[in-house]
């Protein structure tokens, strides 16, 4: 039975810069992916969240270099809480899955700070 399941993850980023939203997100969605054995036509649609501070660049614009031309992307902003964490990309990948194995979230680069009960 094939069932819709959901797993998280967010980076910080040093800086806003177009290269290093390029390669963070690169590097989040791949160990999401990876991790979790997921094949990218099982992908129902990936979401980004981003802090106001994060102008540069789209991260759906930066995931489109690594593949993943079939799969609807959307990004959109994080509110403006004040006291929250700066320079933060969220992901929320919504997949179709056969197995009930559970899905291992990946928090990197400090955003480990957004959910100490997940890091590992």
């Amino acid at each position: 039975m094939t069932r819709t399941r959901a797993v998280r993850g967010a980076v910080q980023i040093n800086r806003d810069s177009e290269e290093l939203i390029d390669t963070y997100v690169g590097e989040l969605v791949g160990k999401i992916v990876t991790l979790n054995k997921i094949n990218e036509e099982d992908i129902i649609s990936i979401q980004f969240t981003v802090t106001g501070d994060l102008r540069s660049k789209n991260p759906a614009a930066s995931l489109r270099k690594y593949g993943f031309k079939n799969v609807p992307l959307f990004c959109s902003l994080e509110p403006d809480i004040e006291g929250a964490m700066e320079r933060v990309i969220r992901v929320l990948v919504t997949v179709e899955r056969t197995d009930g194995n559970p899905l291992i979230p990946v928090y990197m680069n400090g955003a480990e700070r957004l959910r100490p009960d997940l890091a590992g």
